[in-house]
């Protein structure tokens, strides 16, 4: 598969770089970024953390704000961010912010229109990582991390794949989909109103009933704005006490849910994804 890269930006000793490409997947052009640290220019191969944005976010928002190099390259880690959604002229799309391009919500679709594009589940855990793995000198040791709609998409990659991830992390995530607003307009919209479909996309579900488990970490700004209505953490935590799952879940008084947030705490996902990538 043909990729076309776009920009390049050294970085810490690395680079960042972002590339077009054409998905089989999604039926569109996609575009993604790449954060490859120092290492692989001594022709190292390094693991990879996909990182999934959240509503309205493309693969810039993470690479720009969240300051992830600096530790990204003293770690070893390359870094992945795809775009949230398919976009382009024929996609299918909606007035709302939360539904439509910018909004694909990590599922793949099963109504019309939506079913004609948005397969970003099938995206993210099958043909980028064969794009990446086949393309640049990357190990195929994967970890995932996300926020808000991206932190939903990557707890729900990564329990329906756990022998794929070594760990997994999010900040801020839609917790329990199925009872939000920003989830049933979405899953609606995307899967049809069987909501018992629905559970497979829902992060607490699966919690709940998981055997293989993921070593999980969730941080939470207490000032979130969005927090009780669309998030609901305490819903993961009472999940986790069911499967005796290894989550660590935190609030932090006075964040939000912005990337300052993000960027505050980068560090320590990174470094609690890089014990688990190296054993």
């Amino acid at each position: 598969m043909s990729i076309e890269n776009l920009s390049a930006n050294k970085s810490f000793g690395g680079w960042h770089k972002q590339y077009s490409h054409r998905s089989l997947t999604l039926n569109c052009s996609m575009r993604f970024a790449i954060y490859l640290p120092p290492q692989v220019l001594t022709g190292q191969k390094v693991p990879v953390l996909y990182w999934l944005s959240g509503l309205t976010c493309s693969d810039e928002n993470f690479m720009q704000k969240a300051g992830a190099q600096r530790i990204a390259a003293e770690l070893g880690i390359a870094i992945v961010a795809p775009d949230t959604s398919p976009r382009g002229e024929n996609v299918a799309d909606d007035k709302g912010y939360d539904l439509g391009q910018g909004a694909g919500f990590y599922v793949n679709a099963t109504q019309a229109p939506w079913d004609n594009h948005y397969q970003m589940y099938d995206y993210v855990v099958n043909e980028l990582p064969k794009l990446i793995e086949d393309t640049f000198p990357v190990s195929e040791k994967r970890a995932i991390s996300g926020h808000s709609m991206g932190g939903h998409g990557a707890l729900c990659i990564a329990m329906l794949n756990p022998t794929r991830y070594s760990s997994v992390s999010a900040f801020s995530p839609i917790c329990n989909p199925i009872k939000t607003p920003w989830g049933e307009k979405a899953f609606t919209a995307y899967l049809g109103k069987d909501k018992t479909l629905w559970q497979n996309y829902d992060a607490s579900e699966l919690m709940r009933k998981a055997v293989q488990l993921v070593p999980a970490k969730v941080d939470q700004g207490g000032a979130d704005d969005f927090l009780l209505e669309q998030l609901k953490p305490e819903m993961l935590v009472s999940a986790a006490k069911v499967s005796n799952y290894p989550l660590d879940l935190q609030i932090h008084e006075g964040y939000d849910h912005s990337y300052y947030f993000i960027a505050s705490l980068i560090e320590t996902h990174l470094r609690f994804h890089h014990r688990y990538l190296n054993q």
